[in-house]
């Protein structure tokens, strides 16, 4: 991690409240990660990823996941992303939670192209 950090490459970004870091998203060009999917085309260009979140169990249920979701479409879109995806898993998931809930990515627009495994399903945001 410290390596893409040094390198410039995108990896994050983070949300603060009262001058603390209090949650993060990982989102950045796909390539910056290894390969997350079987259905994974990696001959599109501009294509972001959105891996992980992390709110502290404080703060779980407030709507950080979902201001964070918000920031990091924002971001990857200024970036030049040209489609997002996403790896999410149902609610009722007992495991893959970090990666967000499938319900959550589809109130802001995006489909189901498959699925990674038997819980994560790859969702994609076009604009």
């Amino acid at each position: 991690m410290m390596a893409l950090i040094e390198a410039g490459t995108p990896v994050g970004i983070v949300a603060h409240a009262e001058g603390k870091m209090v949650g993060w998203c990982s989102v950045a060009p796909r390539e910056t990660y290894r390969k997350l999917s079987r259905e994974q085309d990696d001959s599109k260009a501009g294509v972001w990823s959105i891996v992980c979140f992390y709110v502290p169990r404080a703060l779980r249920g407030s709507g950080l996941a979902s201001a964070l979701l918000d920031a990091a479409i924002d971001h990857a879109f200024a970036k030049g992303a040209r489609t997002i995806e996403a790896y999410p898993v149902d609610r009722a998931s007992p495991s893959y939670r970090f990666m967000g809930f499938r319900d959550m990515f589809v109130a802001r627009g995006f489909h189901e192209i498959g699925m990674a495994g038997s819980r994560r399903h790859v969702m994609r945001l076009e604009r």
